[in-house]
């Protein structure tokens, strides 16, 4: 919900442990969840951005508006779930060609028909090499300087540039390969070429029910 333009395909799981009808009823709540979800969030964000304006000092809190009202701009498209059997072999395939004909929506990806230069798939592939590398660290973190070098050891990535890599970043972060939080200062030298070990780390510290958890203990 923070990402611009995002493009979102529920999957719902566990079908064979349904009835037929029950998976339609499930799909429909899933949905109608979905919708109340993103209603009162565009409520809420409403809600902060009028305490912001009708504060007695506004102007205080222009970095914190200005954010709001980015957040309040962000389209999020929701597609219709897939409820797939995960013991059937047939559903993976029915999930893929699901997906593989959104993506060639140019609706919903205008970037879909862009041709990208040869170098930025020889960048993909040798940043897919380093992240599989022995020498990488299980959180896949590495300093954008030092990323730059470890490319130009590649022959054909000799005369890379930090500006052509940072374009290629942006790219390589819109589609998932890794994430680089350039807007952020603390960690606009730092690059993610493990996305999915933020996914852990996250899953650790942003929990369901956290404070009441907390609060629990003596």
């Amino acid at each position: 919900m923070r990402v611009p333009n995002s493009v979102v395909l529920p999957v719902g799981t566990h079908v064979d442990c349904c009835q037929e009808e029950e998976v339609e009823k499930r799909r429909h709540d899933i949905m109608a969840k979905i919708a109340a979800m993103l209603a009162e969030r565009k409520s809420n964000l409403a809600h902060f951005i009028n305490n912001l304006e009708g504060s007695e000092e506004p102007e205080c809190y222009v970095d914190q508006w200005e954010r709001l009202k980015e957040m309040e701009s962000c389209t999020l498209t929701i597609l219709n779930l897939v409820a797939v059997n995960c013991t059937d072999h047939r559903d993976f395939k029915k999930l893929e060609a699901t997906i593989l004909e959104h993506v060639k929506n140019e609706e919903l990806f205008p970037e879909v028909i862009r041709v990208l230069p040869p170098i930025y798939r020889q960048v993909e592939a040798a940043i897919i090499d380093i992240a599989q590398s022995e020498e990488m660290a299980d959180h896949g973190m590495m300093d954008l300087q030092y990323l730059l070098s470890k490319l130009s050891q590649w022959e054909h990535l000799a005369n890379l540039g930090r500006e052509l890599l940072q374009d290629i970043l942006r790219y390589l972060h819109r589609i998932g390969l890794v994430v680089w939080y350039e807007e952020i200062k603390h960690l606009e030298s730092t690059v993610f070429l493990q996305p999915t070990f933020l996914i852990t780390m996250f899953k650790f510290l942003v929990r369901y029910r956290l404070v009441q958890q907390l609060e629990s203990i003596s």
